[in-house]
């Protein structure tokens, strides 16, 4: 019992345990230094993410000290860096304009007791499975949503209200177009323009960072009169994050956020898994999915319990941490201190940023996530696969990412199983005899035919395999079918292996099984299929089967012959 403990408790384990066991010096100076290099680009992307999704700016700081804190303390990554990402900033902004702060709240607490759920459930590969056009296709078309909100801001648009729909936004910003100001457009150019320097020359310092300093000093020193997060929103509280309670709580509010919930969940799960992949690959390390699910799931628990926003792995802050020199999990909490120490000592001056500042460091996110050069080769893909990309993005644009994402993964699945369909190849077996050796001298009918099956036997090709197996004109007096290289068989594939065995009883063809694999036995055997074949009619090879059809032979040498030519299925 104790071992049985001890082994769940292992299976879970924060990644963080091992390292503080044996936590030093060399470490701590390497992961202080990295912690604080995440936290200054954490710093301008929280607010900015937060700005964007209708928040205020300081509901993406909270969420990047609480849930943060919560990924690096208990995730199974050791440098995962977690807070708010641009992955997440359509929906929230949907959610909040339908629902209001509070229903955004318990959808992301929904969704963060569903990646707990999928997390102890051991849950984390089925995210695996969800196809690379439909990541891609959803994730650039939100960045071109982001693109598209951040273009009031960015030029210092006159709009009253912003539209939520893509086609909207373009047309009202097109209106607007001669109400830009300069100024704004100004600082916000001069924002870009250094973080793309930055990024190309000097890459070791945080390029949102610099670009925002530059954009508020020279707007300050030059006392240009540009909206900032101060005359917006009044500035950003010198508080910490505290609890905030859920009410009104109603079965219909459930209801109407439970697809956002989901939503947010894959999402979730799918980046910081993502996330987790990435920083292996730059590390040498490993991470373990379940605990990083249940982590995740944690911290979106715990995020909008004070005040947040729901959470992931950012791939690129974790990037950050590694090449900044972090050695352990304790990296991502000095990140967390960082922000701490900011909110404290440092609030005022955050009310003075510009943002058309902030509107040029989403622009460049947003390039960023939707990866042209990608889109680019998948066009050069199968067909299929561009379809679905595209499908994805232009739902995700133009409807909502919700139903790209359900959509995608359905149109991915189906394009899956036409694929597997395909693969699976049913042909009969030519003896090479002589046409008068295998033919009945009495009706001039095939005695025998044999078909072979090469495949898992499921739903995608059921309908295939029936339509092969139909006998309209010279019908065989005993058909085999080589089941040895069928490695799974599902209830509908069972359905047509019936439905053609009865179709061949119905015009007095024995139908004969060889090679069935004993685990597609057991599941004959518990759905009643053997009685439909008969048991004496199923046979553990090929040899023994064909022997079993002698006595339709004329000649036992022609029997003899025909098991020996066909040495591959038996």
């Amino acid at each position: 019992m104790a071992f049985s403990l001890r082994a769940q408790f292992e299976a879970y384990a924060p990644k963080s345990i091992p390292y503080l066991r044996s936590y030093s010096l060399s470490a701590l100076q390497r992961d202080l230094g990295a912690g604080v290099t995440v936290g200054i680009v954490a710093l301008p992307l929280a607010m900015a993410f937060a700005i964007a999704s209708g928040a205020s700016p300081q509901t993406g700081l909270f969420t990047a000290i609480v849930a943060g804190f919560i990924i690096s303390a208990f995730g199974g990554t050791r440098f995962q860096i977690g807070g708010p990402t641009g992955a997440f900033v359509i929906i929230i902004s949907d959610v909040i304009a339908r629902n209001g702060f509070e229903g955004l709240m318990l959808a992301t607490i929904m969704a963060g007791l569903l990646l707990v759920v999928m997390g102890i459930l051991r849950l984390g590969r089925l995210l695996q499975y969800i196809p690379y056009p439909v990541t891609a296709g959803f994730t650039s078309g939100i960045g071109l949503l982001i693109f598209s909100t951040q273009l009031k801001d960015f030029f210092g648009l006159q709009i009253e209200h912003m539209p939520s729909a893509f086609a909207d936004q373009v047309l009202a910003c097109a209106t607007a177009l001669p109400t830009t100001l300069p100024g704004t457009l100004a600082i916000g150019a001069l924002t870009l323009g250094t973080m793309l320097i930055i990024r190309h020359r000097i890459p070791r310092i945080p390029a949102p960072f610099a670009g925002i300093v530059i954009g508020s000093l020279v707007a300050w020193a030059m006392g240009l009169d540009v909206e900032t997060i101060g005359s917006r929103f009044g500035g950003i509280p010198s508080t910490l994050p505290s609890f905030v309670p859920l009410s009104n709580i109603s079965m219909e509010t459930l209801h109407n956020i439970l697809p956002d919930a989901l939503t947010i969940a894959v999402l979730a799960g799918m980046e910081s898994l993502l996330s987790a992949t990435v920083a292996d690959g730059m590390s040498g390390d490993r991470h373990n999915s379940s605990t990083e699910l249940v982590a995740q799931g944690l911290a979106n628990i715990a995020s909008p319990l004070f005040g947040g926003l729901p959470a992931t792995g950012a791939i690129a802050r974790t990037a950050t941490n590694i090449r900044a020199g972090a050695f352990t999990p304790m990296a991502g909490i000095f990140h967390v201190l960082t922000l701490v120490i900011f909110i404290k000592f440092m609030a005022p001056v955050a009310s003075l940023i510009p943002l058309s500042s902030l509107a040029a460091v989403l622009m460049v996110v947003a390039w960023d996530m939707s990866e042209p050069h990608r889109l680019k080769r998948l066009f050069l893909a199968p067909k299929s696969d561009s379809m679905v990309m595209l499908s994805t993005f232009l739902l995700t644009v133009f409807v909502g990412l919700t139903v790209a994402v359900e959509i995608g993964v359905v149109l991915a699945a189906i394009l899956f199983m036409k694929r597997m369909s395909e693969l699976v190849d049913i042909h009969s077996l030519d003896t090479g005899l002589p046409e008068e050796a295998i033919t009945s001298r009495r009706t001039g009918n095939p005695r025998v035919v044999v078909y072979e099956i090469a495949g898992p036997l499921f739903f995608g090709m059921a309908q295939r395999f029936i339509d092969i197996m139909r006998f309209t004109r010279k019908k065989p007096e005993i058909l085999v079918l080589c089941m040895r290289l069928v490695p799974i068989i599902d209830a509908t594939g069972l359905e047509a292996l019936e439905t053609v065995i009865r179709q061949g009883q119905a015009q007095d063809i024995r139908v004969i099984l060889s090679g069935v694999n004993p685990k597609i036995m057991k599941i004959m055997t518990r759905l009643g299929t053997d009685k439909v074949v008969g048991t004496d009619n199923i046979f553990r090879d090929f040899s023994t089967a064909v022997a079993e059809t002698l006595p339709y032979f004329e000649d036992e040498e022609d029997a003899e012959q025909i098991v020996g030519e066909l040495p591959h299925c038996k």
